[in-house]
C-alpha cells in the first residue's frame, strides 16, 4: 500500500471503533499538530484522534500497538521544546475534548481534572470558591501538558513546580493497562513514589488521562513591586538576599536590560530600561505590606532604583502581562527566529551564570536578552537569528549549549521546565551520568514496542 491507502485504512478501522468525528487526515488537522511554539522543524502526524474517554485513549493504544504506530499526546501546542512534535508521524492524541473537572473537593482543597483543560478554565471554574491553582508558566496550557513536562513558571518560587501540586495521576500505559500512581491523601508512605516517574515524561512512559491536584486559597491581598539595578549580577545577589531573609513571596522575576527595551518597544509600557527585578506579595493584607516594606528596605540598602508598588489590580496586570510578553516582544518581529535556552542552578550560582549569558550574547552580535524566575534559580535566553543564515543559527544554538553545559557543571540541569523534548537530548549523559542507563530500561519496561512518543528525551 501507498502512504496514502495505509494511511485511510488506519482511520477507516479507528472510526469504527471510536465514536464519529474522533478521528481526521485532513490537511489541516496534520498541520496543526506538526509544530508547538519552539523553533523545532515540523512534522505532520498521519492522522489525529480526539479522545473523549479513558476508554478511548485505550482503544487509541490498542491500535497503535496492533499496527506499530507512534503515538504523541498533544494538549493547547504551547510547548517549547517539540516535545508534542510527532517526530515519527503516526497519530497525534489531540486532548482538548477532554476537558472537564470531575470532581471538585473545596473542603478538602482537591480537584480532579482531565488532561485537556487549561489552567486558566480550570482556575475560572475554581475561582469563585475563593481557590486557585496557582502554576503560571505564562502560556494557556493544558494541565496534562503541564504534567507531562513538569511545568512550573513565575510562582514556583512559593508553589514549587506540578510535581509539587500532582497527588494522583491516571495513566494509560502502552499495553492498554490502567494505573493510578498516588491517591488523594496530601501524603503517603506506602509503596514506591511512581507519580514522578511519570510528571516531566513528556508521553513517553504512558498517557495521563486524569489529574488530581492540590489548590490553594486566593490570598486576601496582592501587592507588585518592581526595581532596577546597573547589572544583572546584582539583580542575582538581591534576589538571593530576600531568600535568606525569608521574606515570603509569590513572584520574583529577572529581566535584563535589552528585554525591558524591546517589551517597551512591543508592548509601550514605558519601563525603566535597566536590569530589573519584580516581585508579587500575598497574604493578608497586613503581612502582605508590610513583607513589601521589608523587601523595599532590603533593596535600597542594596543599592536598587526605581523602586515601584503596584496595589491596584489592573496595574499588578499590567506589571505581569509586561513580564510575560517579553519572549514575544522579540518573536514578533518579521523574517527572524528566535531560540530559547531554560537553565536552572542553585541560586548562589546564578550571579556568575547571568553574567556569563550576558557576555556571551554580546560577544555574539546577535540580539537577545536574558528573563526568568530569579528565585528558584531558572532563567530563561531570547536570541534572535536569521533562519536563512546558518551562520547565525549555529551561533545562536550555541550559546545555548555553552550555557547548558555550564549549569550541569555548576550542580544545575540543562532545563528548568520546558522539557527535554527534541532541543536538550544532548545534555542528558552530562547531566544524569550512569541514570541514563536506568532510564532506557525503564522505557524499554514501560513501552516494549516504543509507540509512545518516540525520538524525544533520548534519540
Amino acid at each position: 500500500m501507498s502512504l496514502t491507502e495505509t494511511t485511510s485504512k488506519w482511520v477507516e478501522i479507528l472510526s469504527g471503533r471510536l465514536n464519529p468525528g474522533q478521528v481526521s487526515s485532513s490537511e489541516g488537522e496534520r498541520y496543526r499538530h506538526s509544530h508547538d511554539e519552539s523553533d523545532h522543524a515540523p512534522v505532520e502526524p498521519d492522522l489525529v484522534c480526539f479522545p473523549e474517554s479513558t476508554k478511548d485513549v485505550q482503544v487509541v493504544l490498542a491500535f497503535a500497538k496492533e499496527q506499530q504506530i507512534p503515538v504523541t499526546a498533544f494538549g493547547a501546542g504551547s510547548g517549547l521544546e517539540g516535545s508534542a512534535i510527532p517526530v515519527q508521524k503516526g497519530i497525534s492524541l489531540n486532548f482538548e475534548r477532554m476537558n472537564q473537572v470531575l470532581h471538585f473537593a473545596p473542603e478538602d482543597l482537591l480537584v480532579t481534572v482531565q488532561p485537556g483543560i487549561t489552567r486558566l478554565a480550570l482556575n475560572r471554574r475554581i475561582n469563585r470558591q475563593g481557590l486557585q491553582f496557582p502554576i503560571d508558566p505564562g502560556a494557556d496550557a493544558s494541565i496534562g501538558g503541564m504534567a507531562a513536562t513538569n511545568a512550573s513558571g513565575t510562582t514556583a518560587v512559593r508553589y514549587g513546580v506540578m510535581r509539587d501540586q500532582i497527588l494522583d495521576m491516571e495513566v494509560v500505559l502502552a499495553n492498554g493497562s490502567i494505573i493510578h500512581t498516588g491517591t488523594k491523601a496530601k501524603k503517603s508512605s506506602s509503596g514506591y513514589s511512581i507519580g514522578g516517574l511519570f510528571v516531566g515524561s513528556e508521553g513517553t512512559l504512558g498517557i495521563i488521562t486524569e489529574i488530581t491536584l492540590k489548590l490553594h486559597a486566593i490570598p486576601e491581598h496582592v501587592i507588585a513591586a518592581s526595581c532596577t539595578f546597573d547589572t544583572p549580577r546584582e539583580c542575582a545577589e538581591a534576589a538571593n538576599n530576600v531568600l535568606l531573609m525569608g521574606i515570603p513571596i509569590q513572584r520574583m522575576e529577572f529581566v535584563d536590560a535589552p528585554s525591558i527595551k524591546k517589551v517597551n518597544e512591543y508592548g509601550g509600557y514605558g519601563l525603566p530600561e535597566k536590569h530589573s527585578l519584580f516581585f508579587e506579595f500575598a497574604g493578608l493584607t497586613q503581612s502582605a505590606s508590610e513583607d513589601a516594606r521589608i523587601a523595599e528596605e532590603l533593596m535600597t540598602d542594596l543599592g536598587a532604583q526605581n523602586w515601584h508598588v503596584a496595589v491596584d489590580a489592573e496595574e499588578r496586570a499590567t506589571i505581569w502581562k509586561a513580564r510575560h510578553e517579553m519572549a514575544y516582544a522579540y518573536r514578533h518581529q518579521p523574517g527572524v527566529s528566535v531560540t530559547g535556552g531554560d537553565v536552572c542552578v542553585p541560586i548562589s550560582k546564578l550571579p556568575d551564570l547571568l553574567e556569563h549569558g550576558r557576555e556571551l550574547i554580546e560577544a555574539s552580535g546577535l540580539e537577545g536578552g536574558l528573563l526568568g524566575h530569579i528565585g528558584d534559580g531558572n532563567f530563561h535566553t531570547c536570541i534572535v537569528y536569521d533562519p536563512e543564515s546558518p551562520e547565525q543559527k549555529r551561533v545562536a544554538f550555541g550559546i545555548n549549549d555553552q550555557l547548558a553545559f555550564r549549569a550541569i557543571e555548576l550542580g544545575g540541569t540543562c532545563t528548568g521546565e520546558h522539557g527535554v523534548g527534541l532541543g536538550k537530548q544532548k545534555f542528558q549523559e552530562s547531566e544524569h551520568g550512569e541514570a541514563l542507563a536506568l532510564f532506557k530500561n525503564m522505557k524499554q519496561m514501560l513501552d516494549p514496542d516504543n509507540i509512545l512518543n518516540p525520538g524525544k528525551i533520548f534519540a
